[in-house]
């Protein structure tokens, strides 16, 4: 075997076992931010403060756009409710105040992650026939004892799908419901 070769090969298990370690810190970042039970407990002690649902927040925002996601969360240790709106194009989003119902306000969503969010998000309402509070609701009647807390619509197979999480008791469970 040439020297070029072995250096080759041995490059290439690097970029492998990189590419393997970048993945697992990944997911574990993921895990770290998204499922920790803190945030979760600290997320499920703080919605017994808000006087609304998630669907007052959806029908607060339309006045900004289309409602394209939704979702209760903690922010600096404060409860806020976050909707993306998408209207000719741009994308924007609304803080509601959770009190209340009323618009607090609407930032545009111009980079990073969040715009990555807002137009795929967006990409999968433009199929569906129905409205994240129309699938919301229908969620809420199958059960009158949850408290929604996210609604989060993506293209599954190139359907039209809407991941909603909700309280249930002091269990968080997440359904996936056809928006087409």
């Amino acid at each position: 075997m040439t020297r070029r070769k072995m250096l080759l090969m041995t490059g290439g298990a690097t970029v492998l076992g990189l590419a393997a370690l970048v993945g697992f810190a990944d997911q574990n970042a993921i895990f770290a931010d998204d499922d920790d039970d803190e945030g979760q407990e600290r997320l499920i002690k703080l919605l017994d403060t808000s006087k609304i649902n998630l669907q007052q927040g959806l029908a607060a925002s339309e006045q900004q756009g289309q409602p394209i996601s939704a979702k209760f969360e903690v922010d600096e240790g404060k409860l806020q409710l976050s909707v993306y709106a998408a209207k000719d194009g741009k994308f924007s989003e609304v803080l509601v105040d959770y009190t209340n119902g009323k618009m607090m306000k609407a930032e545009p969503i111009t980079e990073g992650d969040d715009l990555a969010a807002a137009k795929s998000q967006s990409a999968a309402m433009a199929k569906a026939k129905t409205t994240l509070k129309d699938a919301v609701d229908k969620a809420v009647a199958q059960s009158a004892k949850i408290r929604v807390v996210s609604a989060v619509p993506s293209l599954k197979d190139g359907r039209p799908v809407v991941s909603i999480a909700f309280l249930d008791g002091e269990q968080m469970k997440t359904v996936q419901q056809p928006l087409d």
